[in-house]
């Protein structure tokens, strides 16, 4: 949902002219909202997206601003815009995934206690690792070096090392031996996914995170990841630029992604977005990240009221219904417009809409904005 080149949302009323949001945007530019439009050169500035998982998205970092730039013009045929891409999940079921740098002590534990990932490593590297602890810029080193030798094994190595792995695995859960030192259950679930995929190694850097419904990630550029399992909604800036390491049958960048990523290890705990309760209105909760690009709202209307106004705001903004049915009303639209699970409306900033609500069980909904 959003107006990318690569993926411009179909304007579902045959009354407007315009067949695109993207061309919609460009004939009534202040639809935006004037701080947004003179911000992002007239653009929507996010994109929003449900996204379920069922098998693991791609390992995988966005760039910052100026990296992507450098990306694009060079390999226009993989990076397809000179935009960053910091993005947002927000967990509508259990939702696991992969995130950031693992603390040391936990990578250095993963280190002694799987010989076939220390052996991708190196000696060398791993004992650089080890003896850096308490100096966070050594660490920050130590921990690129470690993960680039292993990102830039030989093939032959690295797949003998996982055959090896997941075959002492198997045995081990088999015999009733207790896996966990070995990440046992991740590693077989990602290689029944991805046989033969260095990705199935990075459990061991990466820190494994669970959300529960409501809460949320946040991936600024250059911050390792990857979705595992489970239903979010998900808002980024507008671009499709993402470099991939693993996991993957898509173009792999190993290169680029050992360069850029940020070596900063941290608890799987801090990688959790604090959302907010917005102060003006008890139903909405905000989730307001540190880039200008987007703000994403949940908005949840109780059983017990059944008319409900979404509040304008000074920017251009996406509605999606996850729960519940409505009717809205607007001084803006043509008609009333039916609101269902999966409806999707656009709203011209400064414009509000009034929801009557005709489901028992109240509505839930979430809008993604720009609050500049």
């Amino acid at each position: 949902m959003g107006a990318h080149p690569k993926g411009d949302a179909q304007i579902k009323d045959n009354r407007i002219a315009q067949t695109t949001l993207g061309q919609w945007i460009a004939h009534y530019p202040a639809c935006l909202g004037s701080k947004v439009k003179d911000a992002f050169q007239g653009q929507l500035p996010f994109l929003f997206k449900v996204l379920s998982v069922n098998t693991a998205l791609s390992i995988q970092a966005h760039p910052n601003k100026e990296l992507a730039a450098t990306l694009h013009a060079q390999f226009p045929e993989h990076y397809p815009d000179n935009n960053h891409k910091p993005e947002m999940a927000i967990a509508l079921t259990r939702f696991q995934g992969l995130c950031g740098f693992r603390p040391v002590d936990e990578i250095l534990g993963f280190l002694q206690a799987v010989p076939e990932f220390h052996a991708l490593v190196g000696r060398d590297a791993a004992e650089e690792l080890r003896s850096s602890v308490g100096d966070e810029v050594q660490t920050s080193q130590a921990l690129k070096k470690c993960f680039s030798k292993m990102m830039r094994c030989e093939k032959k190595v690295f797949v003998d090392e996982l055959n090896e792995l997941v075959k002492r695995v198997t045995q081990e859960g088999a015999a009733g031996k207790d896996t966990s030192s070995s990440n046992g259950d991740l590693l077989l679930r990602l290689h029944s996914q991805y046989p033969g995929d260095i990705g199935c190694f990075s459990i061991y850097f990466l820190n494994y995170v669970v959300l529960e419904p409501g809460q949320a990630m946040f991936l600024g550029a250059n911050e390792p990841h990857a979705y595992i399992h489970g239903d979010c909604i998900e808002c980024m800036a507008c671009s499709d630029n993402t470099v991939r390491a693993g996991l993957t049958r898509k173009y792999i960048d190993v290169n680029t992604l050992c360069e850029m990523l940020n070596y900063k290890p941290a608890s799987a705990c801090s990688k959790i977005f604090p959302c907010v309760q917005d102060p003006a209105d008890p139903c909405v909760t905000l989730y307001d990240p540190p880039v200008p690009d987007f703000t994403v709202m949940k908005i949840q209307v109780p059983a017990s009221v059944k008319d409900y106004t979404i509040a304008s705001v000074d920017s251009a903004s996406i509605l999606l219904v996850i729960e519940g049915d409505a009717t809205a009303t607007s001084a803006a639209a043509f008609s009333d417009v039916a609101m269902t699970r999966g409806s999707v409306l656009f709203i011209s900033a400064n414009e509000s809409v009034s929801l009557h609500v005709t489901s028992q069980s109240g509505m839930t909904l979430f809008r993604a904005c720009s609050l500049l």
